[in-house]
């Protein structure tokens, strides 16, 4: 317990799946958290539930950077560590993949990802340093032809975070950056691919875990383990790293 303690955290996408795991379990470590989501009943009832403060935001849209910042100053005085965890997943090939979706996808994983980085780092220098986590996925290291643009904004992800690390080393900001690569991880977003690609109902399995366990997909916390670790004083000599969490699935 404590390993992340007082560290002022905002974690996007944060009501549900990943983001909520990550934000329980930095939570009973010690952090200080605000939550952002789109879907503010779900969000503020995670907040209220584990002590953490709320605040609505779409990550496509740039002022929402900046209220969140003016709000995390209000709140805690200060910022330590960000988690760019909002995002969407559309299936959709690169022959049915609309431009609508694909400016969406990249509004969401790949401006949000940029306005999130660029006024984290603003905050952290003023904080003395701190850690910033952009969610990618093993589709940026080996492309899921049912999801181009989610491939493809996460692709971008792996190279801003890497461009972002070593800006902040050689500028000796005392900043952080990884990316953070899950495969199949027990989440709604792959619950709802399972069943539209492959015809598998994960949580209306009889034994859902068992049937989790059997299919090698992993759970949240898999992931909210490797975040407490990349904003914890534990990682200060890991930067532009890619922390891939996928059972070897992206090896063989």
């Amino acid at each position: 317990m404590g390993r992340v303690e007082n560290k002022v955290v905002i974690i996007t996408g944060a009501a549900s799946g990943l983001g909520a795991a990550d934000a329980r379990m930095l939570r009973r470590e010690g952090a200080k958290l605000i939550l952002t989501d789109i879907n503010i009943p779900a969000g503020e009832a995670l907040a209220e539930e584990i002590g953490a403060a709320f605040f609505p935001q779409d990550v496509s849209e740039e002022d929402s950077w900046q209220a969140l910042m003016d709000f995390t100053l209000a709140t805690y005085g200060r910022l330590d560590g960000l988690v760019n965890n909002a995002g969407i997943g559309v299936i959709a090939n690169i022959e049915t993949t609309s431009t609508d979706i694909w400016r969406q996808t990249m509004g969401v994983h790949l401006d949000g990802t940029f306005w999130g980085c660029q006024a984290a780092i603003k905050l952290m220098k003023a904080s003395g340093g701190g850690s910033i986590i952009n969610m990618s996925s093993t589709a940026a290291l080996v492309g899921i032809p049912a999801y181009l643009a989610y491939s493809a904004a996460k692709g971008g992800i792996r190279s801003m975070t890497k461009s972002i690390a070593i800006h902040c080393k050689q500028q000796k900001l005392g900043i952080r950056c990884n990316s953070v690569h899950p495969g199949s991880i027990s989440t709604p977003m792959v619950h709802h691919a399972l069943k539209t690609l492959a015809g598998v109902d994960l949580p209306a399995q009889a034994n859902p875990e068992q049937q989790r366990l059997a299919m090698g997909i992993g759970e949240p916390d898999d992931v909210a383990h490797m975040i407490v670790y990349l904003i914890s004083d534990e990682s200060k000599h890991v930067t532009g790293s890619e922390m891939v969490i996928d059972n070897g699935d992206t090896v063989v």
